[in-house]
């Protein structure tokens, strides 16, 4: 396809619209609404896009599987949630095409061999997670999305050379994170946040509450080294996209934390929940223990996928 460089002053506007667009679902804890202009490291990377007249690539990491919690989700497969979310950023892609004819695609960058073994999810529901994950983008027809995982990176090697290949690779050091999560409040956060799931995703512990936490506080600092070294290797493969996240980023990050269904919490996504299809038609993401209180459990092609609400 041949492309056409587009002028300054277009690109300058196009690249702002576009930016715009992932405005309107921010995921951050920010308080305050921020302009365009405050994000420099998306303006200059969709711009680079716009400027060649090329489609406009976003890299996202998630998807990684189900929570492990029965309280929380149907199965260890993608449902409605996944379905819905999958639906939006091909949507979102469209919206970016009217503004930008050569259009957009989204990278699916899927982590959860990353750190299956800290979250105690078995590699092969993770596998199985994946493999549907592809299946409803092709059934779905949506054709502006693709899923990347391990197995495009390293093949078939068993998956725990996988996760040392990338640790010792790519994982800042322990020491260095630990500073960072003393130092920078963000970082606290994101250290906080996934130190609760982890207890939240941990629902047969034999022991105390205090041990649980212990041992989660300890496997976040892990959780976070695989994360980063996830990010790293997706920025040696995907140089030259735009960097999305699924967690709540600052104005001005190298990330833009991006909000894919409607939920009470700015950390909830729909592998930490089910969907919940409101009355009025809407729909919401919250635990399933709390969804199954609202509405009846809907099946679709033979399996649970959601609860109704009457």
């Amino acid at each position: 396809m041949q492309m056409t460089t587009v002028p300054d002053a277009l690109t300058t506007s196009i690249s702002t619209s576009i930016l715009n667009l992932l405005l309107r679902h921010h995921r951050t804890t920010d308080p305050t609404p921020a302009p365009a202009m405050a994000f420099p490291h998306q303006l200059r990377h969709i711009s680079a896009f716009v400027r060649e007249g090329a489609p406009v690539v976003f890299t996202l990491p998630g998807f990684p599987c189900k929570s492990p919690n029965p309280a929380k989700v149907l199965g260890h497969l993608p449902d409605q949630g996944e379905r819905l979310s999958l639906t939006f950023l091909d949507n979102l892609c469209t919206d970016i095409q009217r503004l930008h004819p050569p259009g957009a695609r989204v990278i699916i960058c899927s982590d959860g061999h990353i750190f299956g073994d800290f979250i105690g999810v078995p590699d092969n529901h993770i596998d199985a997670y994946t493999d549907e994950l592809r299946t409803q983008i092709g059934q779905l027809g949506l054709k502006r999305l693709c899923v990347f995982d391990l197995r495009d990176v390293l093949g078939n090697l068993p998956h725990p050379e996988k996760r040392t290949h990338v640790h010792d690779r790519y994982a800042p050091a322990l020491d260095d994170l630990r500073a960072e999560i003393h130092a920078d409040d963000n970082t606290l956060s994101l250290y906080r946040g996934i130190t609760r799931f982890l207890v939240e995703d941990t629902p047969h512990w034999p022991g105390t509450r205090s041990a649980l936490q212990r041992v989660c506080r300890s496997r976040a600092y892990g959780v976070i080294q695989r994360s980063r070294a996830w990010g790293n290797l997706i920025a040696e493969h995907h140089p030259n996209a735009v960097r999305l996240s699924i967690h709540p980023q600052p104005v001005g990050a190298a990330k833009l934390g991006i909000r894919l269904l409607d939920a009470p919490d700015a950390w909830t996504t729909p592998w930490h929940s089910a969907a919940l299809r409101r009355a009025d038609g809407t729909w919401t993401l919250m635990p399933r223990a709390k969804a199954a209180g609202l509405g009846r459990l809907v099946h679709l092609d033979g399996k649970p996928s959601h609860f109704q609400q009457d």
